[in-house]
């Protein structure tokens, strides 16, 4: 059994499903059974891409680094968050997916390193000239459209993902939503068009969904990634960890089965 199928294992041990396949889905992208009740909520809701690596999880990633190197001087910093990026694509496996959505996340990463939303942009399609160059094939795929629709989405219409290494005052929660709802109102307005041109499907409820959910992601990562590490070395050590992390996955599970049933938030043509 490789390291990967491990770890998959020891969230299995100590979760029920469907939050084992949630967490396995969000912190190594293992694919939920696409005739799974819980995948078809999923997409109903507009929350299938925490299920999927993509720029926007390992951006995550890399702001949970961010903030634990935020002490260090910021290249140093950029450069640890970097080197984390790669090991975590080896270790997952660097199919063509993956490493798209490494390199949507990687951007993200360096533009405050020139400090404005428009440098990281340039950046953004730097990038894209970079792979229809070197690999055109990915251009065309499904996955890596969607990613840099999300990416380019929130680079332009929110400031969210731009690490900022340096200290920030505390926001107010109400601001906080604010900044949620427009986070998630970004990528989803520049992600509709091909998600309604491939699979002629559309999820109004979306936005809403991304406000109530995209908080717990970073919690639920830090979270499992303890539990399994916890986990690895002694069973029983990553039991109390399961716990939070249960009642947190339960949280999203109960938010996607009660907005699933809102059924004018979902239409398939």
């Amino acid at each position: 059994m490789d390291l990967l199928a491990r770890f998959s294992a020891i969230i299995n041990s100590y979760l029920p499903q469907p939050h084992a396949s949630l967490l396995n889905g969000i912190l190594f992208g293992i694919e939920i059974p696409h005739n799974n009740e819980f995948y078809t909520q999923l997409k109903q809701v507009g929350l299938i891409h925490i299920v999927v690596l993509s720029g926007m999880n390992i951006t995550i990633l890399a702001s949970i680094v961010a903030h634990a190197t935020s002490k260090l001087e910021k290249r140093l910093s950029i450069c640890i968050i970097l080197a984390v990026i790669v090991s975590f694509v080896l270790f997952v496996g660097p199919k063509p997916p993956i490493v798209r959505a490494a390199i949507m996340g990687s951007i993200a990463i360096m533009a405050p390193l020139f400090g404005r939303t428009k440098q990281g942009l340039y950046l953004l399609f730097l990038s894209l000239v970079i792979i229809a160059v070197f690999k055109p094939d990915w251009i065309f795929s499904i996955s890596f459209q969607l990613s840099f629709s999300a990416a380019f989405g929130i680079m332009l219409l929110s400031n969210k993902y731009q690490l900022n290494l340096s200290e920030q005052k505390p926001k107010k929660y109400t601001n906080f939503l604010f900044e949620e709802f427009k986070t998630s109102l970004s990528a989803y307005l520049f992600t509709t068009p091909i998600i309604f041109f491939y699979f002629r499907e559309m999820s109004f409820l979306a936005p809403i969904s991304n406000v109530f959910v995209g908080f717990t992601i970073p919690f639920i990562m830090i979270l499992g990634f303890v539990t399994v590490l916890l986990g690895f070395v002694h069973n029983s050590l990553g039991i109390i960890p399961s716990y939070i992390l249960y009642g947190l996955l339960e949280y999203i599970h109960l938010v996607v089965v009660f907005l699933s049933r809102i059924t004018i938030g979902y239409y398939k043509f």
